[in-house]
């Protein structure tokens, strides 16, 4: 059985920020602690799914304790990794942990690229993005770097064009040329999914969009290309714990041949290894 956690956007909107360094200094001393089980914060899917297929048929054989807990936002599984009280976290690409970093002053780092879940642009309304009336309303995630990668999405799609030299810092401020004069809602990232009967189309990222039943390969109107895609989700730690042994054997097991054959198996082509 998978041993999660679920902590809500509620608890984020409580005091997650402010608090979010202590906020899980129950299991501090476990997940310091090299000689005992490794603690894995992680988005649910597929992130948490992975994690529970390595605890599940690979982790014992590589003498690896592995624990699993849930997140369901995206700041708690970083500030949980920066104060010990998890040992590792597993939801995130280098420009979203630059940006986080920056503007926490944590010091998380990656270990190991695992995979991509492609930013989809999907739709209850329509059914081809040329369908898009003008005037229509497309919610966007508001974290900064997600928010310029769903716009960077439309630009390659052309249905937008951003200005030049427009960067992981993108916002609807950045549009060059908006030719359908869309409109942006800009929303939490988890609630992307839930926006689709009030908005023409929403940006969603590729975990929730898994999350609510749909799938990216067949149901996205547009989809994110994984050549030279820089947003592939990784193992990452606090900085220092790179050699902790745990983490080594759970960067091994994440990149093996029998990981790589389930995340293809299971979400047929949704997420992509990126090994």
């Amino acid at each position: 059985m998978r041993n999660a956690v679920k902590l809500t956007t509620a608890v984020l909107a409580a005091g997650a920020l402010t608090l979010g360094l202590t906020a899980c200094g129950s299991d501090k001393d476990d997940a310091s602690d090299t000689s005992g089980p490794l603690i894995v914060a992680a988005s649910p899917v597929p992130h948490a799914e992975i994690l529970t297929y390595v605890k599940d048929n690979l982790a014992k054989d590589a003498g690896l304790d592995l624990q699993v807990k849930e997140f369901t936002d995206y700041v708690l599984p970083n500030t949980a990794t920066e104060d010990g009280s998890v040992g590792a976290n597993y939801f995130q690409n280098q420009p979203y942990l630059d940006d986080f970093n920056k503007k926490n002053g944590t010091h998380i780092v990656p270990v190991v690229t695992v995979h991509l879940e492609p930013l989809g642009l999907y739709s209850s309304k329509i059914k081809k993005v040329d369908e898009l009336k003008s005037g229509a309303t497309v919610a966007v995630p508001n974290d900064t770097v997600n928010e310029a990668r769903a716009l960077k999405l439309l630009d390659a799609n052309g249905i937008i064009t951003l200005k030049d030299g427009a960067g992981n810092d993108a916002t609807p401020k950045d549009i060059a040329k908006n030719p359908k004069n869309l409109k942006f809602k800009e929303l939490e990232a988890a609630q992307t999914p839930r926006s689709l009967d009030d908005v023409d189309a929403a940006v969603i990222n590729g975990n929730y969009a898994i999350e609510s039943d749909l799938k990216p390969s067949e149901d996205a109107l547009v989809l994110e290309s994984a050549d030279d895609n820089p947003y592939g989700n990784f193992l990452a730690v606090k900085e220092g714990n790179e050699d902790d042994p745990r983490v080594k054997k759970l960067a091994k097991l994440l990149t093996s041949a029998e990981v790589k054959k389930f995340i293809e198996d299971k979400y047929a082509g949704s997420v992509i290894a990126s090994f």
